[in-house]
């Protein structure tokens, strides 16, 4: 009897240490990297064309120009009031800024942070999956962007303050009538809810770290656009929520369903004693 219990006991051990460091591991993703890849590939083509055919593929004239035929303002009251307290006097500045970090340090800090999230739980093998589900999320995110800019046609703030004589003198008439909604925000949230997202459903202990640090970074990306004259608060907020919108849906779709019925265990005769299976 002794022996019985003395297995039943070492098995026991054995079985909660193995399902502790199970638990413990990395939740995998479902990610094909054949279909993601080219889902990447082919949002990253239609970007980068629908950028260099944009002085062809954007209206000349604002579709949605904030005024009425007789030439009264219509400009939102919350977007004309944000404008009117965000907006620097050296537009230029944020305007730079916002370039830097939405196109550069953003995209370094969350990748970066990806990486060190994932290497911090045992390795890199996941890192290239885990960066290809982000770049997934943030092409769709952007494709959707461009579509709408170029529908919408909405005139961006600065040029709306312009006479007439002087909207086609600005430094880049294609950009005049692509308001509607912020792309540098759009791109902000996508990448930083997608990589959160990403780290949160794999388990990584760093996870909260990629939310904290960078959902505030994307916030400051947008405020950056209103302070530049580039966009309206709706537009950024619209960025913000559909960016966020593909950040988070992406991954989930690539999400793994865990069999919740927990675990089975049976007694099974091995040798002078009794050893405790189980079932994952």
């Amino acid at each position: 009897m002794r022996r019985v219990l003395s297995m039943l006991s070492v098995s026991a051990v054995i079985l909660g240490t193995a399902a502790q460091a199970r638990a413990d591991e990395p939740r995998p993703l479902d990610v094909n990297p054949w279909v993601s890849g080219s889902i990447t590939a082919l949002g990253a083509a239609g970007w980068i064309g629908s950028e260099l055919g944009k002085a062809s593929l954007v209206p000349t004239q604002c579709r949605w120009c904030d005024r009425t035929a007789d030439g009264r303002d219509t400009v939102p009251g919350i977007d004309e009031r944000v404008r009117n307290g965000l907006r620097w006097n050296d537009v230029k500045t944020p305007a730079t800024a916002s370039d830097v970090i939405g196109f550069a340090g953003l995209p370094v800090l969350v990748f970066g942070g990806l990486a060190a999230a994932s290497v911090h739980e045992g390795g890199w093998k996941r890192t290239p999956e885990d960066f290809l589900v982000v770049t997934e999320a943030v092409m769709l995110a952007a494709d959707l962007n461009q579509l709408v800019k170029f529908s919408f046609a909405r005139e961006r703030p600065f040029v709306h303050a312009l006479p007439d004589a002087q909207k086609s003198s600005t430094a880049v008439p294609a950009d005049n009538n692509l308001s509607f909604y912020s792309g540098h925000t759009t791109l902000a949230f996508s990448l930083a809810t997608s990589a959160a997202t990403v780290a949160t459903l794999r388990g990584y202990r760093w996870a909260p770290v990629l939310w904290a640090v960078g959902l505030p970074a994307a916030a400051f990306v947008g405020y950056l656009r209103i302070a530049a004259d580039k966009h309206y608060f709706t537009d950024v907020m619209v960025g913000a929520l559909l960016g966020s919108a593909f950040g988070v849906g992406i991954p989930m779709l690539h999400r793994v369903r865990v069999n919740a019925g927990g675990v089975s265990m049976e007694l099974v005769p091995m040798g002078n004693g009794l050893a405790i299976t189980g079932a994952f």
